[in-house]
C-alpha cells in the first residue's frame, strides 16, 4: 500500500476542501439506476457471478481517478492519495442474519480479481465475526450489495465523518423496467473531496466500464 501526500498549496480543490472540512462538514450522496442487462447476460453466458463481476467493474471505475482514492493521516494532518483502493465486501449469513466484512485486493486483471474475490467470500462464510482492521487496510472503500430490495434511495449518515474520505457504495436487486434490467446504485463521498460532478461521474464511469467489460475491452488504464 503506497500513497503520495497532497500538496495543499497546489491542490485544485484546496478552497473547497477547507470549507467542507472546517466550516460546513458534510457528505454528498446520490442514488441512480444503472442498466445491467448486458452484464447479467454476460454473467449467465460465462457461468460467472453477477455480484463479483459488478464488484470488479466498480473497483476499476473508482481506481480510475485520484479523487476517489483519497485518505487522511490524522497523526500528520496530511491529505493523501493512495495508489489504489480495495473493496470491503460484506458477506451475509442466513443463519445469523449478520454480515462479515472482508477486504479484497483490487487487481486490474479480471481473472486474478475474480478468483481472489471468490476466495475471500468463501473464507468469510466460515466465520461470523465482524471486525474492520483499518490500521492494516487503510486504502479501502465500502462495497455493499443489498440483494433483497430494488430501492429508490439510500442515505448513510456519518456524524463524525468529516475526515472520512473512503467512498461508500451500495447497490440493490435489479428489476425489469420495460425490458431493461436496472439496478439501484448509491454513492456517498465526503463533500470536502467531491462535489456533485464527481459523485455523478462514478455512475458515468460505471456505465462505461460495464459496457467495455461486456464487449471485452477496457476504458481505463
Amino acid at each position: 500500500m503506497n500513497y503520495r501526500v497532497i500538496d495543499m498549496d497546489k491542490y485544485y480543490r484546496k478552497d473547497v476542501f477547507r470549507h467542507f472540512s472546517e466550516d460546513c462538514k458534510c457528505s454528498i450522496s446520490m442514488t441512480a439506476r444503472i442498466n445491467v442487462t448486458e452484464l447479467v447476460r454476460y454473467s449467465k453466458q460465462t457461468g460467472t457471478k453477477f455480484y463479483i463481476n459488478f464488484l470488479y467493474i466498480l473497483s476499476k471505475a473508482l481506481n480510475s481517478r485520484d479523487d476517489y482514492k483519497m485518505g487522511y493521516v490524522w497523526q500528520k494532518n496530511e491529505l493523501i492519495c493512495y495508489d489504489s483502493i480495495n473493496p470491503t465486501q460484506y458477506i451475509f449469513h442466513d443463519d445469523t442474519e449478520t454480515c462479515t466484512p472482508v477486504y479484497t485486493t483490487y487487481y486490474a486483471d479480471y481473472s486474478e480479481f475474480y478468483k481472489n474475490a471468490s476466495d475471500d467470500v468463501a473464507r468469510a462464510k466460515e466465520t461470523r465475526e465482524y471486525s474492520l482492521d483499518t490500521a492494516n487496510h487503510p486504502n479501502w472503500f465500502d462495497a455493499s450489495y443489498i440483494s433483497w430490495l430494488s430501492y429508490d434511495s439510500l442515505n448513510i449518515e456519518l456524524p463524525d465523518g468529516h475526515l472520512f474520505f473512503a467512498p461508500i457504495v451500495n447497490w440493490g436487486k435489479y428489476r425489469d423496467e420495460s425490458g431493461r434490467l436496472m439496478v439501484p446504485v448509491s454513492v456517498r463521498l465526503n463533500h470536502a473531496i467531491a462535489d456533485g460532478f464527481l459523485v455523478a461521474n462514478v455512475f458515468c464511469l460505471l456505465e462505461k466500464e460495464m459496457d467495455a467489460f461486456c464487449k471485452g475491452t477496457s476504458v481505463t488504464k
